[in-house]
C-alpha cells in the first residue's frame, strides 16, 4: 500500500490506516456516524411493529385507543342509577330527570349486552353509536335482561319487572291484598217527586146545588180526614131529610099496626131514605143531628174523605155545582214517588222490591230508603231511556212535588275475588295488574274484569284471593314490564318470535370512527 491516503479508509494522526475495534469506536469520527444509524434502524423498526400491533392486536389497540364501554362492562364504582330507568347512569346522586325518583347507588360491575336506538328500540349495535339526530344510543345491561319472563306465560308485549325492595319504597309503589268480598254497581239518577197517584182524592159534587160556605178556600192547605171543607145547599139535600123525617115519623105511627107488611113497609121506606143520604155523602154525623132534631137543615156540610194538603181547588163560595163536577182536589203526600230515567245498560238490571237510596240538594245530610215500586214498560224514544219509579217515605214533608232529587240504587250485587280498581291498567283490548310476587319483584296478568263500583273490581280471572297486586305507581311498573319485553325481544328470549336483526346505526362521533387509524379495515 502506498504512502497516499486511500480514499474511504480512516488514518490516524500518523498517517497509519485504522482499523477493527478503534474504526468503531465513538470517538473516531467515522465510527460515531455508523452508530447513530443503527440507533435510528432501531427505532424506526419499533415503530413499525407498534402500527402493525396496533391494527392487528385488538388488546394492543384497546391499550393505546380506548373506547367508551368496548370492554362491554360498564365500571359502577360509584355510580348512581334510576330504579325505573336503569339506562339513567349518574357518578353523583340526584334525581332521575325522567321520572324524579331518587337514584340509587350501584354496587359492582354491571355488564353491557349491547346498545339501542333510543327512538327504535329495534336498531340495536353491539358497540356505541349515534342515530341519524345524533342521540347516543342507550346501553342494555344484563341485569335489564334476566329474570324479564321469558318462557312464564305472560301478557303479550309484558315482562316481569325486579325492582329491589328498596327501590319499591323510592319508587312509591304500593301493593293491596285481593279478598273475596261482596260488591255492587251502584247507578245513581235524577229523578223528579211526583204525588202517589193512589193518595190523591178528588171530591166532586153528587148534587145539583150552591156552596154556601167554603172551610177550605185556599191550595196547599192542609186537612185532616173527617175535617168540614164546604156547605152546599141542594134543593135534593132538603126533599130527602124531609123524607126520611116523614119516614120515620109512619115507623112510630105503625108500631101498634096489627099488620105486619104495613110495618116493614114504612121501617123500608125509612130505611132508604136514610141510605139515599149516605150516598150523596152527607156525613153520619148530620144523619144523627137530623134525628135527635127531627128539623131540616138548609145546607149541608161536607167533610174530607182523607187527610192531606188541597193541591187543586175549582169552587168558590156561591159557585153553582151540578153532578159530578170536581170541587177540591186533596194529597196524601206522607209517601210520594220518585220517577228516574235509567240507560239501557242499567234498566236491563233493575227488579221491582230493589232497595234505593235518595238524597236532595236542598238536605243534603238527609238519606232516605226507599225501593223500586214499577218499571215502566217502553223506552222513551227520545232519550232512549227507561222511566223507572221508586217509593219513597216523606217524613217532615221533605220531598216536595216537582222537586229534582238524586237516587242511588246497587244492581249485579255478587261476592267474589275483589280488588281496588286502581290496581287495573286499560289499555283498551285488556286490563292488565301487576302481582307483587315479593322482594321487589312483580308479574304482569291479564285479568277479566266483572263488576265495578265504589272504588272496585271483581276479577273473574288472573288473580286469586290473597295475592298482592301493585296499586300506586303500577304505571311505572308498566313502562318498565314493557320496556324488558322488548329487550328480551332483542336478544332472542323464549319469548320472542324471532329477534330483530340488528341494523347498522351511523358511526359514534369522535370515538368510533376509526377511518383515520385504520378502523375501517
Amino acid at each position: 500500500m502506498s504512502d497516499e491516503k486511500k480514499e474511504g479508509i480512516p488514518q490516524d494522526t500518523e498517517g497509519k490506516a485504522v482499523t477493527g475495534p478503534e474504526r468503531d469506536a465513538p470517538g473516531s469520527g467515522g465510527g460515531g456516524r455508523s452508530w447513530f444509524f443503527l440507533v435510528l434502524s432501531a427505532i424506526l423498526g419499533l415503530l413499525l411493529a407498534g402500527v402493525v400491533a396496533f391494527y392487528n392486536v385488538p388488546a394492543f389497540h384497546a391499550l393505546l385507543h380506548p373506547h367508551a364501554g368496548g370492554d362491554n362492562t360498564a365500571k359502577t364504582a360509584d355510580m348512581y342509577t334510576c330504579g325505573m330507568h336503569p339506562f339513567i347512569l349518574s357518578d353523583k346522586p340526584g334525581n332521575c330527570p325522567i321520572c324524579g325518583m331518587a337514584l340509587t347507588k350501584i354496587d359492582g360491575a354491571r355488564k353491557i349486552l349491547f346498545y339501542r336506538n333510543p327512538m327504535n328500540p329495534n336498531i340495536t349495535s353491539k358497540s356505541p353509536a349515534k342515530d341519524e339526530m345524533g342521540m347516543d344510543f342507550v346501553p342494555v345491561y344484563e341485569d335489564e335482561v334476566k329474570g324479564s319472563g321469558a318462557g312464564v306465560n305472560l301478557p303479550e308485549g309484558y315482562a316481569k319487572v325486579q325492582v329491589g325492595a328498596e327501590r319499591v319504597q323510592l319508587a312509591g309503589i304500593q301493593s293491596a291484598p285481593a279478598v273475596r268480598e261482596a260488591i255492587s254497581h251502584p247507578v245513581r239518577a235524577v229523578g223528579i217527586v211526583v204525588p202517589d197517584e193512589r193518595r190523591v182524592r178528588r171530591i166532586q159534587s153528587k148534587v145539583e146545588g150552591w156552596i154556601e160556605k167554603l172551610h177550605m178556600n185556599f191550595t196547599g192547605q192542609m186537612v185532616t180526614k173527617g175535617e168540614p171543607l164546604m156547605e152546599i145547599y141542594s134543593p135534593d139535600l132538603v126533599a130527602t131529610q124531609r123524607e126520611y123525617l116523614l119516614a120515620r115519623a109512619g115507623v112510630a105511627r105503625m108500631k101498634e099496626s096489627p099488620y105486619e107488611d104495613a110495618r116493614e113497609m114504612s121501617s123500608g121506606l125509612a130505611q132508604a131514605a136514610r141510605t139515599r143520604l149516605k150516598l150523596f155523602d152527607v156525613p153520619e154525623s148530620f144523619i144523627e143531628e137530623l134525628e135527635r132534631t127531627g128539623k131540616v137543615r138548609r145546607t149541608v156540610t161536607l167533610n174530607a174523605p182523607v187527610s192531606g194538603y188541597v193541591t187543586g181547588k175549582e169552587v168558590f163560595e156561591g159557585t153553582r155545582v151540578m153532578p159530578g163536577m170536581d170541587l177540591l182536589t186533596v194529597t196524601d203526600l206522607s209517601r210520594v214517588w220518585i220517577e228516574a230515567d235509567l240507560y239501557e245498560y242499567e234498566a236491563q238490571s233493575v227488579r221491582v222490591g230493589q232497595t234505593a237510596t235518595l238524597e236532595t240538594v236542598a238536605d243534603p245530610g238527609a238519606k232516605l230508603k226507599g225501593r223500586v215500586s214499577f218499571i215502566y214498560p217502553t223506552f222513551s224514544p227520545e232519550t232512549r231511556t227507561l222511566k223507572v219509579r221508586f217509593e219513597f217515605p216523606n217524613p217532615g214533608l221533605r220531598l216536595k212535588p216537582q222537586m229534582y232529587v238524586n237516587v242511588a240504587l246497587d244492581l249485579h250485587g255478587v261476592t267474589g275475588v275483589v280488588i281496588p280498581d286502581s290496581a287495573l291498567i286499560e289499555t283498551g283490548l285488556r286490563q292488565i295488574v301487576f302481582v307483587d310476587a315479593g322482594d321487589g319483584s312483580f308479574e304482569p296478568r291479564e285479568v277479566k274484569v266483572g263488576v265495578r263500583g265504589d272504588g272496585k273490581a271483581q276479577i273473574l280471572s288472573g288473580v286469586k284471593a290473597g295475592e298482592n297486586v301493585a296499586v300506586r305507581a303500577n304505571f311505572l311498573l308498566d313502562s318498565e314490564s314493557k320496556l324488558r319485553a322488548a329487550l328480551t325481544k332483542m336478544t332472542g328470549g323464549a319469548s320472542a318470535p324471532s329477534p330483530p336483526q340488528p341494523q347498522s346505526p351511523l358511526p359514534p362521533q369522535g370515538q368510533g370512527d376509526h377511518t383515520g387509524h385504520g378502523g375501517g379495515r
